[in-house]
């Protein structure tokens, strides 16, 4: 802490003794605002240059101070609430000498209320003349003078609540986040799907492929995985006989941070009874233009400096033709499992010994096609070897009935048509625990239990996840997935 931060603090706490000696609470609770200053904003069209000062009906309000000029007898103030800022006019004849006083002592940062009428200043500002004032929060903290640009991006994530102060910006990020959830929300349930809950902590860790975290029951004396996705349990909902669910879930997984990385996200997932993966592409698509068009009022956007057109029908390439069409990697050598295996480990891929051709493949995407998927490209018939729950194809057992969907480089949703069959699910859980690795903390066990719902018959069924991070990333034009989480996992401070 600089030696300026600190007299600056002792100053701030002199003034707040200095008010709390002549009667004044520091921090009230009985201050009612009767308008948001959006509102009164929204009145103020019919305020012109002509009007009276102390004319017209009055408005209380209530917010933060975030400028203020003095000047001897008189101020003029910049405060904001959560709908929008407005200028305050302060004069020592109108709201008389002992709380003027009092004013003199409010800092920037402080929250105050107002009552007063509003009028247009020489430069035709809308501002509130005001009559009354009243201190209602002290800010003991000043807010920083400059608190943009990337030297500041760690202090903008570890002190959000700064960062909402001052970037309205990043407040619109936050209200468009809230919005895209309420339109998944009223999309699924509006075409029949329920909305459940299911466990986030699991007896056994599954349902995608990640490292858990662990954790410890008392009172049971057995340990749990914070879950890594709620797959299985919506499963068995659809052996229950619901037939549409979906669950918009927090989900974790121990595994590295990056731009497009948090160890605890949120996601959509939905599974729909006799449907398959063709189907959900086409819902896919609906869902996604339509909240595009409802949150930025088209589907076609801009993300980073680049056009990204949303608007259905989207690109559809199964694996190996993503292989071959985008990377230009020879089919010759993606249908030879021996050389594209070959291929990967020349592209510095570490392969483990029992990794077949089908991990290869999806190395080879990830490192040399992902990236160039700007459009939104459906990415299908990825191999059964990766594959672990998903249904084969009837015409190709090697690959699943699957897809992924990327847009700007980035996986938004994983989707395929459920494995249904319990003996070939039980094969292969099996097959991926003996494969895996000595770090892999994937499967540790077999799911009994959901091996047992299967048994009972689970209906034909399609699922998918889609990222609400990465969504929200791509329709407000946030690079990083920190960005759009409110309070991202940082190391702690020094």
């Amino acid at each position: 802490m600089t030696n300026e931060l600190n007299q600056t603090l002792q100053q701030r706490r002199q003034k707040a003794q200095e008010l709390l000696d002549t009667g004044v609470p520091l921090y009230a609770n009985d201050f009612k605002p009767t308008h948001r200053i959006a509102d009164v904003n929204a009145r103020g069209n019919t305020i012109n240059a002509e009007t009276p000062q102390n004319s017209g009906p009055t408005y209380t309000i209530a917010g933060r101070i975030l400028a203020l000029r003095k000047f001897g007898k008189a101020a003029f103030l910049k405060i904001q609430d959560e709908s929008a800022k407005l200028q305050i006019y302060v004069k020592r004849d109108t709201v008389g000498e002992a709380p003027f006083e009092l004013f003199k002592r409010f800092d920037i940062g402080d929250i105050v209320g107002f009552t007063g009428h509003l009028f247009r200043t020489n430069t035709n500002e809308l501002s509130l003349l005001a009559r009354d004032i009243r201190l209602v929060t002290k800010s003991l903290r000043p807010l920083p003078e400059k608190f943009h640009g990337l030297t500041d991006v760690e202090t903008r994530y570890r002190q959000r609540y700064v960062d909402l102060i001052v970037n309205p910006e990043v407040r619109d990020t936050f209200r468009k986040r809230v919005e895209i959830i309420r339109l998944l929300r009223d999309f699924l349930v509006n075409r029949g799907f329920l909305e459940v809950e299911t466990p986030m902590m699991h007896a056994i860790a599954g349902g995608a492929t990640a490292r858990p975290f662990k954790t410890h029951h008392n009172a049971l004396d057995m340990d749990l995985y914070l879950r890594i996705a709620p797959e299985l349990y919506l499963k068995r909902l659809l052996v229950g006989g619901f037939e549409k669910v979906f669950e918009i879930n927090r989900n974790f997984r121990n595994e590295g941070l990056s731009t497009r990385h948090n160890p605890e996200f949120t996601m959509v997932e939905f599974y729909q009874a006799y449907a398959t993966y063709n189907d959900l592409m086409d819902l896919t698509e609906e869902m996604i233009s339509w909240i595009a068009a409802e949150v930025t009022g088209s589907t076609i956007i801009t993300f980073q400096g680049k056009n990204v057109d949303l608007t259905p029908p989207w690109k559809r390439y199964t694996l190996d033709e993503a292989l071959m069409t985008v990377a230009g990697i020879p089919a010759d050598i993606v249908t030879d499992p021996a050389r594209i295996r070959q291929m990967a480990i020349d592209k510095g891929i570490k392969l483990d010994a029992k990794a077949g051709p089908g991990k290869a493949k999806a190395e080879l995407f990830e490192l040399l096609v992902e990236e160039q998927l700007v459009d939104p490209t459906f990415v299908t018939a990825y191999p059964t070897e990766i594959s672990p729950l998903a249904r084969r194809n009837e015409q190709n057992p090697e690959v699943t009935d699957r897809f992924e969907l990327f847009i700007t480089g980035r996986e938004i949703a994983n989707s395929f048509s459920e494995l249904n069959d319990p003996l070939d699910q039980r094969q292969r859980l099996e097959k991926q625990i003996a494969e895996r690795g000595d770090d892999d903390e994937i499967f540790p066990e077999l799911d009994e239990d959901f091996l047992r719902a299967l048994e009972y018959g689970m209906p034909p069924a399609a699922g998918e996840g889609i990222g609400i991070d990465r969504l929200t990333m791509l329709l407000t034009d946030s690079p990083s997935i920190r960005d759009v989480i409110l309070f991202p996992h940082l190391r702690p401070e020094r």
